[in-house]
């Protein structure tokens, strides 16, 4: 009844298989586990996985080469099983212990996507990944109610539960660049077929966290992707928070003046941001006027 796949590149995901196998199992339901290895560079985290292929109904399998993140879960969909396809990440791991029956009960004859939800661990993380960990309980570790407010931005791709027939009208746009926010476009993409998401607490802790470097180079690449998407057409301009707010000053001298900040302050808002106190509103701003100055550049 059920399809787990899981992509995966340079990371151990033995400890989640093990777990979400685990619960299938006790679950009594027909399943399989297919995790798709996007050639890996690191022949170690190869050898971790490969345990996989001992556990029943499970597969992993390497490819021989890197075709990206959107290609590999299209590619995962395509070759599943069953009518339901849970996709999780590689650095993630359920939270309880009933994450397969939650989600096997949430299912009804309505139901098209179903999404669980993300948490990061409660305690303080190392101060070189203290960004990330604030961003992502701030901005990502939302319950379900504070989710169905805003259906489509607030899914992640992360931890989701989707019909293969939705497969049909929807996949993943393999045409854009390995960049970022290749959910959101999925999530917009979702709402334009009027394909409905269904938000439940049935959450993963996101463990792979970056370090705060990494993570501010990943942000201004999502902003790149955004502006991309935008100019091709393939999202509205008013569809994220950043550039909902652009679009509102766009015509006048803010959006000029947030482009000079830009490059005036970009090495104080990276101080901040890559310090033991970084503020979101910095990391926004220092979002939005990278975004005008882009938009400078046309």
């Amino acid at each position: 009844m059920i399809s787990v796949l899981i992509p995966v590149y340079n990371y151990n995901i033995s400890e989640l298989v093990s777990e979400v196998h685990k619960q299938l199992i006790t679950s009594e339901t027909p399943f399989e586990i297919l995790c798709y290895d996007d050639c890996s560079n690191d022949i170690k985290f190869q050898e971790y996985n490969n345990i996989i292929n001992t556990l029943s109904h499970s597969e992993y399998h390497i490819l021989p080469k890197n075709i990206g993140r959107s290609a590999i879960r299209n590619k995962l969909a395509q070759k599943a099983t069953y009518d339901w396809c849970l996709f999780l990440d590689a650095d993630v791991i359920p939270k309880n212990d009933d994450f397969i029956s939650t989600y096997l009960k949430s299912i009804s004859e309505q139901s098209d996507v179903i999404y669980g939800g993300i948490l990061y661990q409660e305690k303080h993380v190392d101060d070189a990944q203290l960004l990330r960990w604030i961003y992502g309980n701030k901005r990502e570790a939302l319950s379900a109610e504070v989710r169905n407010k805003n259906t489509y931005l607030s899914f992640l791709t992360l931890n989701f539960l989707i019909h293969k027939r939705v497969f049909d009208t929807v996949r993943f746009n393999e045409d854009i660049p390995n960049l970022r926010h290749e959910d959101t476009l999925f999530s917009y993409n979702l709402k334009e077929a009027n394909i409905r998401i269904q938000h439940i607490e049935n959450p993963v802790y996101h463990l792979g966290l970056e370090d705060s470097k990494t993570f501010l180079q990943k942000s201004l690449d999502s902003v790149e992707a955004i502006n991309l998407f935008i100019n091709q057409d393939l999202l509205p301009s008013n569809y994220t928070r950043i550039t909902n707010i652009y679009s509102k000053i766009k015509d006048n001298v803010i959006s000029k003046v947030l482009a000079s900040i830009y490059y005036k302050f970009e090495a104080t808002f990276r101080k901040n941001l890559l310090g033991k106190n970084p503020s979101l509103l910095i990391f926004d701003l220092y979002r939005l006027s990278y975004y005008c100055t882009l938009k400078s550049k046309r």
